[in-house]
């Protein structure tokens, strides 16, 4: 009775095994997965933080000493080339320049007077009245006082250019960011010139100054277009172009960077000096190419799938996995596959530009060697090998397909040798 009960266990075992294996076997397909050739961009892309700044920006200063008497403009007022700013106190001033003056005067009396002594002696010079030194005595006298006057003149020149400093005007037709003084306040320009005021030329025109890091600055050009946002207005999106790269490095905390100057259009005014800026610069931009996504050049199909994929391993659409997996099979060549491109195509005599890719017409899979241009990371720019709409396969799997009526609960066929549970059977 044992070894019935044994030998009925057995045979139980053996039949399910076998069930199972060729259920299995004959449900599994192959699964492609595809993508196509498309015409698309191409981009390069770098980032980097800036400062909008205006593009002319100009510190008003005063060469001369003095006390602020009157101020004339203040925080954001509109000036134009030449408009008085602000005034110092002209006291001093004026009396520097009075005594100058009179210098100068003294100066021409003397040189006067001494002429005309020279022309008598020269006089009595020539008719042998005077001696020699006479005459050169009065010269000498004469030339000098000259130098006086020519210097007395230039003490009046510089008193009157110092008075017309007490006036401060605008050097440029703008807008003012910044007072540095207030009425009453003395500034002292004896070793410096002090800032006064700080005015912004155009601030419709903007220009973001931008650092760059020292492994993106070699792809950075003039020209280049950089869109970039500021968090005053997140949902904004401004554009500019790149006009200046500038060659001096700036280091801090041993990192490299290069400040690369961005023209933009400011017409509304958002952009205000000193906000912070995250740009976007495109060091590359290829448009309307034929483009692949790059998963599809790392695709390298698995000989034995591809084979049970090919039409001669094919019955009704079911994949037959023994004979695909028949060790006999291994140099067999499937249906479209040129016979140089058995198992190991000739990846080495690839030049660094040339890819092998897998391409699925209808039923048919097989490699095509293609040349590809530049990559952002995710589209490849695809030069020679490929048409548009072409399908390239970058994935072959062995799959289930869904669960039917009779399988388990995890997708498994279920065992007609197996008791059902309660209502496993019911419609749903």
């Amino acid at each position: 009775m044992k070894k019935i009960t044994l030998y009925a266990c057995l045979f139980l075992a053996a039949g399910l095994a076998t069930y199972f294996f060729i259920l299995k076997e004959e449900d599994q397909q192959v699964k492609v997965e595809t993508v196509k050739a498309v015409k698309g961009t191409i981009n390069h892309i770098i980032t980097a933080t800036g400062t909008i700044e205006p593009l002319t920006q100009v510190e008003v200063g005063t060469q001369v000493s003095g006390v602020i008497q009157k101020i004339y403009v203040d925080y954001n007022s509109k000036v134009k080339s030449g408009q008085l700013l602000a005034e110092l106190d002209k006291t001093n001033l004026s009396a520097t320049l009075e005594e100058a003056n009179a210098s100068l005067n003294t100066a021409l009396n003397e040189q006067n007077y001494l002429q005309k002594n020279f022309d008598r002696i020269a006089k009595l010079y020539q008719s042998k009245k005077v001696s020699q030194v006479d005459y050169e005595e009065a010269e000498y006298k004469l030339n000098n006082s000259k130098g006086v006057v020519a210097q007395r003149k230039s003490d009046v020149s510089r008193a009157k250019t110092n008075l017309g400093y007490a006036n401060i005007y605008s050097p440029i037709d703008g807008v003012v960011l910044s007072r540095s003084v207030d009425e009453g306040q003395t500034v002292a320009a004896s070793y410096s010139t002090p800032t006064l005021f700080t005015i912004a030329q155009d601030l419709k025109q903007m220009q973001v100054e931008a650092a760059v890091d020292e492994a993106d600055i070699g792809q950075v050009k003039v020209g280049q277009r950089v869109i970039f946002s500021v968090d005053a207005y997140p949902d904004d999106e401004f554009s500019g172009t790149i006009t200046q790269v500038r060659l001096e490095p700036i280091e801090e905390s041993n990192v490299i960077t290069y400040t690369v100057i961005i023209k933009a259009e400011n017409p509304d005014l958002k952009l205000m000096p000193g906000l912070t800026a995250s740009i976007s610069a495109y060091t590359l931009e290829l448009s309307d190419v034929l483009t692949l996504q790059a998963k599809a050049l790392r695709f390298e199909p698995d000989r034995q799938i591809l084979r049970a994929y090919m039409s001669n391993f094919q019955e009704d659409g079911k994949t037959n996995l023994a004979e695909a997996q028949n060790p006999e099979n291994n140099n067999m060549v499937p249906v479209g596959m040129p016979p140089k491109f058995k198992e190991n195509h000739p990846r080495g005599e690839l030049s660094e530009n040339e890819k092998i890719v897998w391409i699925k017409n209808d039923d048919d899979i097989r490699p095509q060697k293609i040349v590809i241009g530049e990559s952002d990371g995710v589209q490849v720019q695809i030069i020679e090998g490929l048409a548009e709409g072409d399908e390239v396969v970058y994935a072959m799997e062995i799959s289930d397909p869904p669960r039917e009526r009779g399988e388990g609960e995890m997708g498994e066929p279920s065992s007609p040798f197996m008791p059902q549970r309660p209502g496993s059977n019911r419609k749903k």
